[in-house]
């Protein structure tokens, strides 16, 4: 197997893409990383990239991979790699020909989850550009990986990890509620296989975690896009309950908290390994919330 590899835009994200997989599943992280890189310009001078990072994710999931993953490097201030290039705003990237964004906070955040600004300037066209590439950039290399899994295996499993908030935040739409411990998204069952989904919801339950699907997310760009799974690609996101693993005031990764949850996920890891979806249902299914 080839180590990871830094990728070539502006060191965006890394890699470890075999050219014969040992499983079909594909590990994404998109919104781990405080990097800026040469992307620093446009951020508010005082901006704590921390704030809005699924902090040490990368961390819980290191090493449980045994096939392809891709992990960003940089901060999801710099560009999100989970939503749409074209989900900005006007006020984000004024020379945009076709914004889409109402709230601030999309492929470019213009302020933070507690409404402070995330931005000193607007974007010029160019800078949006060049962070266009990095997004290209990271979805080419899940491409890539998912492509050879399914290739070798017939089908292909993409989990996108991602961390929230314990409580929901002014904008969320549980805003002053508190989350269950983990929150599957499959679009309402249009990213993956209903059987895929019942089995990732039934690992965290064994290991005593609260389960609730789709709420208050039900996946983003990242399992919207690869998420075909008439066409044997599956795509599940896993959003964690941060104060679970870490101190959300200090970030601190708790090690008690940190350890259990990289244990129920490599048992879901592992047991997505085994578990072969090629023939399996893919009529979407009801939000499942419980």
């Amino acid at each position: 197997m080839s180590p990871p590899i830094p990728n070539n835009a502006e060191s965006g994200h890394v890699a470890h893409l075999p050219d014969d997989p040992v499983t079909p599943v594909v590990v994404s992280v998109p919104h781990a990383g405080t990097a800026t890189g040469g992307f620093a310009a446009p951020l508010a001078a005082d901006l704590d990239v921390r704030c809005d990072a699924d902090l040490h994710v990368d961390r819980l999931y290191e090493g449980l991979p045994r096939g392809s993953h891709v992990r960003a490097l940089l901060s999801r201030f710099v560009c999100d790699l989970n939503r749409h290039p074209d989900d900005v705003s006007r006020a984000a990237v004024p020379d945009h020909p076709a914004p889409r964004n109402t709230d601030g906070r999309g492929f470019i955040w213009a302020v933070t989850t507690t409404g402070v600004a995330a931005q000193a300037r607007p974007l010029t066209l160019g800078e949006w550009q060049a962070r266009q590439a990095v997004h290209a950039a990271y979805h080419a290399d899940l491409v890539t990986a998912l492509d050879r899994a399914r290739a070798k295996f017939g089908f292909a499993v993409l989990v996108d990890g991602h961390s929230m908030p314990s409580l929901g935040k002014s904008g969320h739409v549980d805003t002053g509620r508190r989350r269950a411990d983990v929150v599957p998204g499959d679009r309402d069952g249009a990213s993956c296989a209903p059987a895929l989904s019942v089995l990732v919801g039934d690992v965290f339950r064994a290991r005593g975690y609260q389960v609730a699907f789709n709420a208050p997310y039900k996946g983003g760009y990242i399992t919207t896009r690869h998420g075909r799974p008439s066409a044997g690609i599956h795509a599940i996101q896993i959003e964690v309950r941060r104060d679970l693993y870490m101190d959300e005031a200090t970030y601190r990764l708790k090690d008690e908290g940190g350890a259990r949850l990289r244990g129920a996920l490599g048992d879901l890891l592992a047991t997505l390994d085994g578990f072969d979806l090629r023939g399996a249902a893919v009529t979407p299914q009801p939000t499942r919330r419980g």
